[in-house]
């Protein structure tokens, strides 16, 4: 059984990295959403467990003093962290795990998973990614703006990351995503035990 490999999609807020996600997860096999911790407020359209463990900012500290996250980060005010134990024993059991995360956390994961694929999805330009945030509704002009000035932060570390995925059309950035998942799946170098079993039967054949 091959070892599972850690994804970490990330980029601006409203680029569209969750429903790019969610397709993934519905189409293609072995591929787990790892589900981070937050302290922010729940939204309407979100479930508790599925999108993100919602905690108090007091629960999250006592997280951090366990060393129970791979990575945690404040970002536009609140916490946010990635559960360290799922995201091991996932890919120890051979599953994909798609961390869906902000630049800043991202990097920090950088520091820990050398190993790990790392996607940055971008918006076609600022004032698209400005109006994608002012269509979602889910924030005063005074978060908004924060959001715009953190993008123009985190755009500038694009080529921190392996692969870049502009996010002109949703469909085909998805088509983009799965494309990055199916070939780092047919690395060699992920296939480790495959290209060892073809050895040992070509010294067997040599030898008959």
């Amino acid at each position: 059984m091959r070892k599972g490999i850690l994804f970490v999609v990330s980029g601006p807020s409203g680029v569209g990295k969750t429903s790019m996600i969610k397709s993934i997860l519905s189409e293609i096999e072995d591929t787990v959403f790892s589900v981070s911790c937050t302290t922010r407020p729940k939204r309407p359209d979100e479930v508790d467990g599925e999108d993100y463990f919602f905690v108090s900012e007091e629960e999250f500290k006592k997280m951090i003093e366990k060393d129970e996250f791979l990575e945690w980060a404040r970002v536009h005010g609140h916490l946010y962290g990635t559960p360290r134990k799922f995201v091991e024993d996932t890919v120890n059991k051979g599953k994909d795990v798609i961390l869906d995360i902000d630049v800043q956390g991202a990097l920090s994961v950088k520091k820990k998973a050398k190993d790990a694929v790392y996607i940055f999805i971008a918006p076609p330009s600022m004032e698209d990614l400005r109006k994608r945030l002012e269509k979602r509704k889910t924030e005063d002009k005074e978060a908004m703006e924060r959001r715009l000035e953190d993008a123009r932060w985190e755009l500038q570390l694009i080529e921190e990351f392996d692969y870049l995925i502009i996010n002109r059309d949703l469909k085909e950035a998805i088509n983009d995503l799965k494309s990055i998942i199916r070939s780092e799946r047919l690395r060699t170098v992920r296939q480790r035990e495959v290209v060892e079993r073809y050895r040992m039967e070509v010294m067997e054949w040599k030898g008959k």
